[in-house]
């Protein structure tokens, strides 16, 4: 069977059915949430319930591998929605009228390509110049260490939060550090396509260090120049592997690339 593009129609419009499904059953939820809100507040109970956080997000991966879906990627929608339900309850206290919103995804201003893909900042980089105290600062912080191949990066995380550590030791880093000493050395935003945004800011003159680098995990990446106004550089990531997370060869790449 050759497909052609009314297939590719009707499959739309069936996703898009589904998300009006969604939407509404998050429309429910919302208002049980704010049932919820209620008996707490009646009932002198505490807003964060840490142990129901933990046993819902636990189900909600199972749930996920039952169904054959990601459930690292699950438990960053359920956290999201936890945030929100937080937000509703804890509003519902507040007499402030609601701001008025359109359905516009950036209002009234022209959408940038950036603006069309981006997603969330999937990680940031740190070069530290004592690894050892850097894990102990974010080990306290409540931050889960993982080392990964190499042993002067580890990964450190605590929700849907990832922040990696680059040591000292290699040259590319050494040198990093000795020119901006400790601090972020990048931020790594997720998008849709890689490719595109590379695509997209090569057209703007925005200045980039590599093109797209596609890692044996299937991460793309592309990184601009080191931006000497904000001392920050950018990283453009899509996945195109299964969600894993950055290698230490990944990172150690990037950094011989900048010192070229």
């Amino acid at each position: 069977m050759v497909a052609t593009m009314s297939d590719l129609s009707q499959l739309r419009q069936k996703i898009d059915e589904i998300d009006l499904a969604i939407v509404k059953l998050l429309a429910e939820r919302m208002d049980v949430c704010r049932q919820v809100a209620e008996v707490k507040a009646g009932t002198g109970t505490a807003v964060i319930q840490p142990q129901r956080v933990r046993e819902v997000l636990t189900v909600r991966r199972q749930w996920a591998i039952d169904n054959q879906v990601d459930p690292d990627f699950t438990e960053q929608l359920f956290r999201i929605l936890l945030s929100e339900t937080h937000r509703i309850e804890i509003a519902e206290e507040r007499n402030e009228i609601a701001p008025s919103k359109t359905a516009e995804v950036s209002g009234s201003a022209p959408q940038s390509a950036l603006d069309t893909v981006a997603c969330r900042i999937d990680h940031v980089v740190v070069a530290v110049a004592n690894l050892d105290s850097a894990m102990l600062f974010l080990t306290s912080l409540g931050f889960k260490i993982t080392r990964t191949q190499d042993s002067a990066i580890v990964t450190a995380d605590a929700g849907g939060v990832t922040v990696v550590l680059v040591g000292p030791g290699d040259p590319a880093v050494d040198a990093h550090l000795s020119a901006h000493g400790s601090g972020v050395q990048h931020i790594a935003i997720e998008v849709l396509n890689a490719g595109f945004v590379q695509q997209a800011l090569a057209e703007a003159k925005v200045p980039l260090l590599t093109d797209v680098i596609v890692d044996a995990d299937g991460h793309e990446q592309v990184f601009t120049v080191l931006d000497p106004s904000t001392g920050v550089q950018l990283g453009f990531i899509s996945r195109t592997g299964h969600r894993v997370p950055i290698s230490g060869q990944n990172v150690r790449a990037l950094f011989r690339a900048l010192a070229r």
